[in-house]
């Protein structure tokens, strides 16, 4: 088994910075690039997007994860229609600027709420989020773009998508090749606690992203790895078998003092996360 994955950083910790800043952070960090996302390019039109995009691609850098809005408002599997279809319009506006910053694959929560499925019905959020993706897949297909649905934490009981048995009900209904997942692995633990390896599995060769974070099992502290309790032996040794050679996204800052963090901080979390792997596969 081998290493064939790159990693990036969330784009969200860069808020603020200019393109050219956060490039010069990704080459001196050994970064591949970083994981845009609405912040960034909120006041930017579409050929201010595509020069945003030409700053990391001049410097051989990418950007090729993008994560969707979030927000309250942004529920893909609402239960009112009214919200869901303006979550939808929403969706389809931030992909077609992520693609033209260049991302292929949108990270997609699938629901913003925390109720608990067993008493609001998996059937329910299943049936409303069809709708959501029957509109959104499609668009999707036609930019070249994945959409990643991204396994969450839970709340009140257990939230739409924290559990193994949800993806394994979203991969039996829903067979589209734009169709993806990203595995969180802080949400994992939080979830699942030693289960956690469990969602990993099941999503098994649809798993077109990551979101590297640690935390203690009680939080989404989003700590750096290796400063949680993630498995991350398991989690590396999955994907290298699994072939996985896309990016990675570190989707914490580093560990070190901030918010200004260092240029050498931001390297030692790259350096070690990568150290991790390495033990993992040795």
């Amino acid at each position: 088994m081998t290493i064939n994955w790159s990693y990036t950083t969330t784009g969200f910790t860069f808020k603020g910075m200019s393109a050219e800043e956060i490039r010069d952070i990704c080459l001196a960090a050994g970064l591949a690039g970083i994981e845009a996302g609405p912040p960034l390019l909120a006041n930017l039109r579409g050929a201010e997007i595509e020069a945003y995009r030409r700053v990391f691609e001049d410097a051989g850098l990418k950007i090729t994860t993008f994560h969707l809005p979030f927000g309250v408002e942004d529920d893909i599997a609402s239960f009112y229609n009214t919200q869901r279809e303006a979550a939808v319009a929403t969706i389809d506006h931030w992909m077609r600027r992520a693609a033209l910053v260049g991302a292929t694959i949108g990270i997609q929560h699938p629901t913003t709420t925390g109720y608990d499925v067993a008493r609001e019905g998996l059937e329910r959020y299943l049936g409303h989020i069809a709708k959501s993706l029957d509109v959104l897949l499609p668009v999707a297909e036609s930019l070249g773009f994945t959409i990643a649905i991204e396994n969450m934490v839970p709340r009140d009981g257990g939230r739409f998508c924290s559990e193994p048995e949800h993806f394994a009900q979203i991969i039996e209904r829903f067979a589209h090749p734009s169709l993806g997942f990203c595995l969180d692995t802080g949400h994992a633990l939080i979830a699942l606690g030693d289960r956690a390896p469990q969602v990993q599995d099941v999503m098994g060769d649809r798993m077109v992203a990551y979101h590297l974070a640690d935390n203690a099992g009680d939080r989404d502290s989003h700590l750096a790895p290796g400063h949680g309790r993630v498995d991350w032996a398991t989690v590396f040794r999955k994907a290298a078998k699994a072939g996985y050679d896309g990016t990675m996204c570190i989707e914490t800052p580093p560990f070190a003092a901030g918010p200004k963090y260092s240029v050498e901080a931001w390297k030692a979390m790259v350096d070690d996360t990568q150290q991790l792997a390495e033990n993992a596969l040795n």
